[in-house]
């Protein structure tokens, strides 16, 4: 039954593979991200610097340096063999994004083929970007979901090393750590913990000499994270408060601030959305107030650890991975692409709900997000961006999943299985 939608995404990431590998093998050379990738590549094999002597230069490459370390292998045979490999990771990343996220959707049922296959459809265009452009958004999300598997199966430290492994890549996904501990997962906090050193000392010394990595480490702190003023924070400026950033500080700042939201494009006239016209500090102050009230209410819709169940970790985690794709500062089209685990969470309640008019109304929100993030599409102005289309997509899913979260829906009279890890109720506790 399944054997058509496979064959499809088979051609599908072919298509997508040879977008990459045909310009660069017949035409004028693939652009985008790829030419970086071996760029950075190329300066770990040469023992060269990733990053300028002066943190307040330029930077080329806006990542740590594990990830030009794991770039220099393929990069050695040449551009198509690393253009080859990045592409193959990311076929297989989306196969495993389509995996856990169905495997892990809480609802106890082994979806069908339409089922298994709509969530894809419906992020198709935050795939295709991630094909073209060649970022690894697709690939964290792949590890994260691992990671959480690997809680689940009780394996606390290697899921802390895939969150690592995720944080060393792109620096994002550390924001999973005020969740584990929330949750109390020791576990994986160590792991994590243990596991960051690792990729991000050890295991780049004795290509990069530990010396040297600690001093890049350093220059990409102060030029990345320890930056932050009214221009604009880490590199790259034009884009921290222009209509491709969709973040909740960007858009906070686009709308207490009289800020250009096409700086990114010389070429475009200065367009402003602010409502009001406060200072830096004070527009800093007021979305660390929203993000404060956003945390505590996810902490709220959280159950007690002996309620867990495995449809309200779904719901839990799916939460979790919007919020943790909106905090970040910079929030790109492409990062987005999170939200397919949560989407497949409540497209299975929209399917398997015992209730029908839980599932009507689920239905519904989904159509609602499908259609704010559809205006992301060029047909549309690019003031529905600047204003955070893909922003209130991800607030719907919120407040859906966190809607189903609070309810205690029930299959066949009978409540779900718990979560593996919760505790049990009733006489057979052990408590």
């Amino acid at each position: 039954m399944k054997a058509p939608s496979h064959l499809l995404f088979l051609v599908f990431c072919i298509g997508l593979i040879a977008d990459v590998l045909v310009p660069e093998i017949w035409g004028h050379g693939k652009t985008k991200d790829y030419p970086l990738w071996f760029w950075a590549g190329q300066r770990v094999l040469h023992g060269q610097s990733l990053y300028p002597v002066d943190s307040a230069g330029y930077f080329e490459f806006i990542y740590p340096p594990l990830p030009a370390v794991l770039l220099a292998p393929p990069a050695f045979f040449g551009k198509v063999p690393l253009y080859l490999c990045l592409g193959l990771l990311n076929a297989v990343a989306a196969w495993m994004v389509a995996q856990f996220s169905h495997a892990m959707a809480g609802s106890g049922r082994e979806p069908g083929p339409w089922l298994e296959a709509l969530p894809g459809c419906v992020m198709i265009t935050f795939v295709l970007d991630i094909f073209d452009l060649g970022q690894p958004n697709l690939l964290l999300l792949a590890m994260m979901l691992c990671g959480f598997w690997l809680l689940r199966g009780g394996r606390p430290w290697l899921a802390g090393g895939m969150f690592a492994l995720a944080t060393a890549i792109k620096v994002f996904p550390i924001a999973v750590l005020p969740y584990l501990v929330w949750r109390r997962r020791w576990g994986a906090i160590a792991g994590m913990a243990a596991f960051l050193v690792f990729f991000l000392f050890i295991l780049p010394a004795p290509f990069r000499g530990f010396q040297h990595n600690v001093a890049e480490l350093k220059t990409w702190y102060r030029g990345m994270v320890g930056t932050n003023s009214a221009e604009g924070f880490g590199q790259r400026a034009e884009q921290n408060w222009s209509s491709v950033n969709q973040s909740i500080i960007a858009v906070s700042h686009r709308l207490l601030r009289p800020l250009n939201y096409n700086q990114d494009d010389p070429h475009k006239p200065p367009r402003y959305m602010n409502l009001v016209d406060l200072d830096f500090a004070a527009a800093n102050w007021i979305t660390v107030a929203v993000c404060a009230l956003i945390g505590i209410g996810y902490i709220w819709v959280m159950p007690p650890a002996w309620l867990r169940t495995e449809k309200s970790d779904a719901e839990e985690i799916g939460i979790l991975f919007c919020l943790m794709t909106v905090a970040s500062p910079l929030a790109r089209e492409y990062y987005f692409v999170w939200l397919f685990f949560p989407i497949t969470v409540l497209m299975h309640r929209a399917v398997y709900h015992p209730r029908p008019k839980v599932r009507t109304g689920t239905w519904i929100m989904l159509a609602v997000v499908c259609v704010l993030l559809g205006f992301s599409l060029p047909v549309y102005p690019v003031a529905l961006q600047a204003y955070g289309n893909n922003l209130a997509a991800t607030f719907v899913l919120i407040a859906d999943l966190a809607w189903h979260l609070k309810s205690t829906p029930k299959q066949n009279g009978e409540a779900l299985p718990q979560a593996p890890g919760a505790l049990q109720l009733g006489p057979t506790s052990n408590q």
